[in-house]
């Protein structure tokens, strides 16, 4: 049998009527017959047109409420009948079935209702069970029948019937395979709505944006999620794989810092190179850039207030790639757009995920997200020298970044600057000693400083090496066997220490 087949009937029950006047209209001119029911019947007889009832069809009312109306053999047989199948021919005829070579559809929105906050009654009721099964049942059938699943469809469907009244196996594949997307996507919504078993995971993604490329030029790449929700993007070329990976890492860590005086951070390769907290913004990008301006070239940007046009001219000078803000004045953008390619973001407040997910060997690794920020309240002091509030406010200021910087990692601060820091090393004592290197490069006096580690320390060989370099008090997690020959080392040479009991590897 060929594989172009003609359009002779329709059945059509949607919820989204945007769009689907003008493929009512073509169908009508096309001298397709039209099934309907409820809303969609209504909204059909109100563009004139002739349409049919599926009452008409299976002899039997809307029932329950119009929880059943779809659900009936002769529906899903005028859909699911194989045309060259001899048996399958025979049996539409004996039980009067019409041939049904359109399905239109689009669900109830489950998904808006749940995040409009309706209550449990309401959104259960948005739970499409007709829809779904239609969906389903012409998907599988796509040798004879075109499925429709939703409004996004519209326009593909109307595009084809504007050339013709017959579609192509390939052309009802493709619609195919945009429902069964519906139909996964749907079902995993409802899933994540009544799930609470951490063992099971689901997700569904849709509408990726194609990258440039990956993280390298001959790696494809792309991204899933709503970028424009979190952003407005003011300015630039498009993101970057790598771009957007430094932007995450960014917004995270600013996140620590967004209910403190201006903040400002620069990353590079998804560390921290430069972050300080001071009075006025243009105070804090110029004591970040200071903690390792050679680093600063390329980086992304970030702040926690508003960027005002004294900022901006500062920031005018460096090469960055990203700069982003949830607010920027005026002339503040007047002046950061004078250069082409650099990416402006104005950063929206909105919820992120609480679940980490990353690939990992033939499957997946979740988590829950770290959300633990330590606070002077979780400090356990450990030491006969206790630190100086000062030295609390400096200890908490390096904690926040440590959380955020690949492990292990050593993070160096004073008057709530980052000094310095070691990233990604395997031994702590190699991380520590590249802090020290990177903070006499670029000549910082580490008297009076604080160091931070995102882990404990197995041997007081670190405390050691940073009592020698000037720090004066230390704040780490605890729990190692021999806690106590660090302890020891701190009380003998007059160094503050504290435990946070809560480690922040970060890999």
């Amino acid at each position: 049998m060929s594989t172009t087949k003609p359009i002779q009937s329709a059945l059509i029950s949607v919820f989204a009527k945007d769009g689907l006047e003008p493929i009512v209209r073509r169908l009508h001119e096309l001298h397709v017959q039209i099934y309907s029911t409820g809303g969609t019947e209504d909204f059909i007889k109100n563009l004139g047109i002739p349409v049919t009832p599926v009452e008409d069809i299976t002899s039997y009312p809307s029932i329950l409420g119009g929880r059943v109306k779809t659900l009936h053999p002769k529906i899903f047989g005028g859909i699911l009948n194989r045309q060259d199948h001899e048996g399958d021919v025979q049996q539409m005829k004996e039980f009067n079935i019409p041939q049904l070579d359109v399905v239109i559809v689009d669900l109830y929105p489950f998904e808006k209702t749940v995040a409009s906050g309706a209550s449990e009654a309401d959104s259960i009721e948005k739970i499409d069970i007709g829809g779904i099964s239609l969906i389903r049942a012409a998907a599988k059938n796509f040798n004879d029948t075109i499925i429709v699943p939703s409004v996004n469809e519209y326009g593909a469907f109307l595009d084809l019937i504007t050339a013709g009244n017959t579609s192509t196996v390939d052309q009802r594949k493709w619609f195919a395979t945009k429902a069964f997307h519906v139909s996964s996507h749907y079902d995993t919504a409802i899933f994540n709505y009544f799930n609470t078993d951490p063992a099971y995971f689901k997700a569904s993604e849709a509408n990726g944006a194609e990258l440039r490329y990956g993280e390298n030029p001959h790696q494809k790449g792309f991204f899933f999620g709503d970028f424009d929700a979190m952003f407005v993007k003011l300015h630039g070329k498009e993101l970057s794989y790598n771009n957007l990976l430094d932007v995450d890492a960014a917004v995270n860590l600013i996140l620590e810092f967004q209910n403190n005086n201006p903040t400002f951070a620069i990353l590079k390769h998804n560390n921290a190179c430069g972050l300080a907290t001071r009075h006025t913004m243009k105070e804090a990008y110029l004591a970040a850039l200071a903690g390792d301006p050679t680093s600063a070239f390329g980086g992304v940007l970030i702040a926690n207030g508003t960027i005002d046009a004294a900022t901006a001219t500062e920031i005018n000078s460096l090469f960055c790639e990203v700069v982003i803000a949830p607010h920027f004045e005026a002339d503040a953008l007047a002046i950061l757009t004078e250069k082409k390619n650099r990416i402006i973001l104005k950063h929206n407040q909105v919820a992120l995920p609480e679940t980490q997910v990353r690939s990992c060997l033939n499957g997946l690794l979740v988590q829950d997200k770290n959300n633990v920020t330590d606070t002077q309240s979780d400090l356990k002091m450990v030491t006969t020298s206790l630190p100086t509030q000062a030295e609390i406010d400096d200890l908490l200021f390096a904690s926040k970044i440590c959380k955020n910087t690949k492990s292990n990692t050593i993070v160096l601060a004073k008057n709530q600057t980052l000094i310095a820091s070691g990233t990604g090393q395997t031994s702590r004592v190699d991380a520590l000693e590249q802090a020290i290197k990177k903070a006499n490069t670029f000549a910082f006096d580490l008297h009076g400083s604080v160091m931070a580690s995102d882990a404990f320390f197995p041997f007081p060989d670190c405390v050691e090496i940073a009592k020698n370099a000037g720090i004066t008090a230390v704040i780490q997690p605890g729990g190692s066997i021999k806690d106590d020959l660090s302890i020891a080392y701190c009380n003998e040479n007059k160094v503050a220490m504290v435990f946070t009991g809560t480690r922040h590897f970060k890999h």
